[in-house]
C-alpha cells in the first residue's frame, strides 16, 4: 500500500492524497489550491495522480479547497464514481457551478483587459477559465451519494464508510478496509473535522483502532471560545448597535457559517432575548445552500430535531429577508434605521458584503461584526486590526464604525477537540501511524504532539509530493 500526498501537504488548500495498492488507485478529494497566483494556474491545472488511471474518488465534504478542481480531474480523463454523502452531493454542485461561473467570468474580464493594453485592434492573448459550467456538470453527474454508516464497495480489494466528520453539512471522516498483498488494513481519512458541541451538526465521530490515519490539523495549536458565549454575545452587539441608530454588517462564508448564524439568531429570537431588528441574508450562494439545509434536516444534531418539533423553519424568523436581486442588495444601502446584513465574502475581499461596507464603516453608529479568522493581507484583516483607514472599492474611507470579534463559530476542531479524539482512539488501541496534513507546520506540530501517544509507528508531517509504502 502507498500513500502519495498531492495537495492540502503542508499546507491548509488544495486536499488531494492517492492511496495506491496492488489492485486499485484511489484519490481522498480534489480540491482547489487557493493561494499565490502565480502558482495557482500551474498546481491546478496539473494533476501528479494520473486521472485517467484512477479507479474511484473519495470526497470528504465540499468546501472548494476540498471538491474544486473535480472539473479539472473529469477534463483530464478520470471517468469513475465520485463517493460523498448526499448533502455533500447537493451542496458540492452548487459550489462547483458557481466556482466555474466565477473562472469564466474572470477569464472574461482578463481576456477584455489584455485587448485593452494592446490597443484598438490588437490581438492580446484570451485568458481561459480552468473549467467551465459544462465541465461542472459533468463532474457533478459522476456523484455517487451514499448514507452515513452504510459500507460500500469503492473498488477492488476496498470498501468503506462515512461517520460524521461535524465540519460542515456532510461533512465526512472515512472510514476504509483496504485488502493489500493478502492482508486486510484499517485505514481512516479524517477529512476536516469539526467541533463538538456546534449548533446544527452532529458532533465528530470517533473511531476505534486502525492501521493509518490521514489527519488534518488546521487549528492544532489553538483552542476557540465556546459557542454558547458568541451567541449571547451576537445579541449583545444587535442591540447596542440598534439602540445607536446603526447597522451591523457581518461578513460571512456562504457555506456553513451563514447557516450557523440564521440559526442562533432564530434561537434568539424564539427565546424573545434578541431586540426586533430587520435582519438581510445579502448572498445568492448562501440562499440556495440554505436551502440544501433544510432539505438534509435529518442529517443535523438532536438539539435540531427537538427544535423542528415547535419550529418547522430552523432557517427563518420574522423579520428575516433573503435578499434576490442586485437591486434588493443596492436598496440595503439606502434604508433607515437600523438593520443587520450578513454577506459574503467572508474576507470582505470580494462579493456584495464590499459594498456594504463602503457605506458603513464611516459612521460611528454602525458596527462590522467579524466572526472568522482573516488572513494576512485582506481587508477584513485590515479592518480586524482597526486602520484608521481603508481603501475600499478604489475609494480610501475613515474607519469610523466599531468593530466587534467574534471567534467561536469555528467549524474546525480546536486543540481540546483533537485531544478528545486522539483520546478516545488511543482507548481503543490506537494507530499505527499517523499523517497530519492540511495544516501550517506550526498547528501541524502542535497537533502532533497531541496525537504521538495514541501512535505505534510516530506521527508524520509529509511535505506536497512526498509518498509513503506501508
Amino acid at each position: 500500500m502507498k500513500l502519495s500526498f498531492l495537495g492540502g501537504a503542508g499546507e491548509v488548500t488544495g486536499s488531494q492524497h492517492l492511496l495506491e495498492t496492488d489492485q486499485c488507485r484511489v484519490l481522498f478529494d480534489c480540491g482547489l489550491y487557493q493561494g499565490d497566483e502565480a502558482e495557482m494556474d500551474a498546481r491546478n491545472s496539473r494533476f501528479r495522480c494520473r486521472p485517467g488511471k484512477l479507479d474511484a474518488v473519495i470526497l470528504s465534504h465540499a468546501h472548494i479547497d476540498h471538491c474544486g478542481n473535480l472539473p479539472g480531474l473529469v477534463g483530464a480523463g478520470y471517468q469513475g464514481p465520485i463517493y460523498c454523502t448526499p448533502p455533500t452531493a447537493d451542496i458540492a454542485a452548487i459550489m462547483l457551478r458557481d466556482s466555474a461561473r466565477i473562472q469564466e467570468e474572470d477569464a472574461r474580464y482578463v481576456s477584455r483587459k489584455r485587448r485593452g493594453d494592446v490597443g484598438v485592434g490588437g490581438k492580446g492573448a484570451d485568458s481561459r477559465p480552468l473549467y467551465t459550467e459544462d465541465d461542472a456538470w459533468r463532474a457533478i453527474r459522476e456523484f455517487e451519494p451514499v448514507d452515513f454508516h452504510e459500507w460500500f464497495d469503492v473498488a477492488a480489494g476496498v470498501r468503506a464508510r462515512f461517520l460524521h466528520a461535524g465540519h460542515v453539512l456532510g461533512a465526512a471522516i472515512t472510514e476504509l478496509e483496504v485488502q493489500d498483498g493478502g492482508e486486510l488494513r484499517r485505514l481512516v481519512f479524517s477529512g476536516d473535522l469539526g467541533r463538538r458541541n456546534q449548533p446544527l451538526l452532529e458532533d465528530p465521530e470517533l473511531i476505534e483502532r486502525c492501521d493509518v490515519l490521514i489527519c488534518e490539523s488546521t487549528y492544532g495549536d489553538r483552542i476557540h471560545p465556546e459557542t454558547s458565549d458568541v451567541k449571547a454575545e451576537l445579541g449583545r452587539v444587535i442591540c447596542e448597535t440598534a439602540a445607536r441608530g446603526g447597522r451591523v454588517i457581518i461578513p460571512a462564508f456562504s457555506l456553513g457559517r451563514t447557516q450557523m448564524l440564521v440559526y442562533l439568531l432564530n434561537e434568539l429570537r424564539n427565546s424573545e432575548s434578541m431586540c426586533r431588528v430587520p435582519v438581510f441574508i445579502d448572498s445568492p450562494l448562501a440562499t440556495r445552500l440554505t436551502e440544501v439545509h433544510r432539505a438534509h434536516t435529518d442529517d443535523m444534531d438532536a438539539d435540531v430535531q427537538r427544535a423542528l418539533k415547535s419550529d418547522d423553519d430552523i432557517f427563518d424568523f420574522p423579520g428575516l429577508t433573503y435578499v434576490r436581486s442586485q437591486d434588493e442588495s443596492v436598496a440595503l444601502n439606502r434604508m433607515d434605521g437600523p438593520r443587520v446584513v450578513i454577506s459574503a465574502g467572508g474576507m470582505c475581499e470580494n462579493g456584495r458584503v464590499v459594498h456594504h461596507l463602503k457605506h458603513a464603516v464611516t459612521d460611528d453608529r454602525n458596527t462590522v461584526l467579524i466572526i472568522g479568522f482573516q488572513a494576512a493581507h485582506t481587508l477584513g484583516r485590515r479592518i480586524v486590526e482597526r486602520r484608521p483607514e481603508l481603501r475600499i472599492l478604489g475609494r480610501t474611507l475613515p474607519l469610523r464604525a466599531r468593530v466587534e470579534v467574534l471567534n467561536g463559530l469555528s467549524a474546525h476542531a480546536d486543540a481540546e477537540d483533537f485531544a478528545w479524539w486522539f483520546g478516545a482512539l488511543q482507548k481503543s488501541g490506537g494507530v499505527g501511524r499517523v499523517f497530519l496534513v492540511h495544516g501550517e507546520a506550526k498547528a501541524a506540530q502542535a497537533l502532533a504532539k497531541i496525537a504521538e501517544d495514541a501512535a505505534d509507528e510516530g506521527v508524520t508531517i509529509p511535505q506536497l509530493g512526498e509518498a509513503f509504502e506501508l
